[in-house]
């Protein structure tokens, strides 16, 4: 019985958070999004631009579409001191994408959802920290 709660409660979690921001070029948003990372202690490591890699790859159309790979060193620290495996899930994806001209969608892993298939619960708190951090990035924008 407590296993399907869980799997309901799973379910129940969206596994990104999002918001739409109007009226602003994919440039501003990004630079939105940069700051306002960095002011939640987050630094990118990575990114993919998913409109050239298509294009090139299979000669598809995307209209803009980023994914940054953002991390927050502190808590990078404290999950990997609680699982050095745990690397496989970082960093955490933040994701830029217009949606149609001067409408964008900014997205975040939903850091909560991703850690609750992992099964400890110490690294589910540092989760709901990060999440929180990342809830107050996409308020802030």
């Amino acid at each position: 019985m407590a296993r399907l709660l869980n799997h309901k409660k799973r379910q129940a979690m969206r596994y990104y958070n999002s918001k739409t921001i109007n009226g602003k070029t994919f440039e501003e948003v990004r630079k939105s999004v940069e700051g306002a990372l960095k002011d939640a202690g987050f630094g990118i490591l990575t990114e993919i631009d998913l409109q050239k890699t298509m294009k090139v790859k299979l000669d598809k159309d995307y209209l803009p579409h980023t994914i940054l790979g953002a991390c927050n060193p502190v808590y990078a620290d404290k999950v990997l001191s609680i699982d050095p495996s745990i690397s496989t899930m970082l960093p955490c994806n933040v994701t830029i994408r217009e949606i149609e001209n001067e409408k964008h969608e900014v997205s975040t892993i939903n850091p909560l959802f991703a850690m609750e298939g992992v099964g400890n619960a110490e690294l589910r708190v540092h989760a709901g920290e990060i999440q929180d951090k990342l809830q107050g990035m996409l308020d802030r924008l």
